[in-house]
């Protein structure tokens, strides 16, 4: 039996979203890629502590004319992961949008993560310390990654299979609770 976890991930356009599910779905980066028009969907299943997991990434457009659209795919998502650039600063600034936007909009128990991209480059215009001091304000977790090279691509969706894996017990658990508070009120006879 799968877990299955609908993931979607958003933010500005060339921030490298695409990148980053091409990397964690097929461990490949793809140098020239067109953007993203509309979403784009990719599956992973992964073997995490005694589970098996389903990811089902859903890789939304980050243009400015596909924004009004961007909510139906993370609406009912379990996890949101908000990319921005961290060799554009404007991309980063824009996060409050998207936070609002997910916060409005998305289930209102998503696990939200912020992404640092593009860690490789030389030409960073937000620190760390700023980003994840942000994202401390937001009560969410920061991560910092490079598509190209791969680096924390991985810790981010073990973090999440983590989280999301025990939203999934807790929710088991209490099912079961409720479950059996009902069997108790209403005794041996229907």
């Amino acid at each position: 039996m799968y877990n299955d976890i609908k993931l979607a991930i958003i933010g500005d356009a060339f921030v490298g979203k695409t990148c980053i599910a091409t990397r964690y779905v097929n461990d490949t980066f793809i140098q020239n890629t067109n953007c993203t028009t509309g979403n784009q969907f990719k599956r992973k299943i992964v073997q995490f502590e005694d589970k098996q997991i389903k990811f089902q990434i859903w890789d939304t457009a980050g243009q400015e004319k596909f924004r009004s659209l961007a909510y139906l795919y993370y609406r009912s998502a379990i996890a949101v992961v908000l990319v921005f650039d961290v060799t554009n600063r404007e991309t980063f600034n824009n996060l409050h949008y998207w936070i609002k936007e997910v916060k409005a909009k998305g289930d209102e128990n998503a696990i939200i993560v912020i992404v640092g991209n593009k860690i490789d480059s030389q030409l960073r215009e937000v620190a760390y310390s700023e980003a994840y001091q942000y994202a401390s304000t937001q009560c969410v977790q920061y991560f910092e990654t490079s598509a190209l090279t791969g680096e924390g691509i991985e810790k981010v969706f073990t973090y999440l299979a983590k989280q999301c894996l025990n939203i999934s017990i807790t929710k088991d658990i209490k099912s079961c609770v409720h479950k059996q508070t009902l069997i108790i009120k209403r005794g041996c006879c229907w």
